[in-house]
């Protein structure tokens, strides 16, 4: 138990990270008409692959209008 209280100053922050990032890929997919890709497959990456998963969405999955 000790040593699980040693890592969450370094836990959270790192979790705060994922989830806004999740967060603003999430609402950036929905509102944007053209992506490459389907919506859905987007979705998936970013729920499921945590850190990577939107980073990958905000390079490669956008399209500019």
């Amino acid at each position: 138990m000790d040593q699980i209280r040693a890592y969450l100053p370094l836990l959270i922050p790192l979790f705060l990270i994922q989830l806004a990032l999740m967060i603003f890929a999430l609402l950036d997919i929905a509102r944007r008409e053209k992506l490459r890709g389907p919506k859905w497959v987007w979705v998936v990456v970013v729920i499921f692959i945590n850190i990577i998963g939107p980073l990958v969405y905000f390079v490669l999955g956008r399209e500019e209008e």
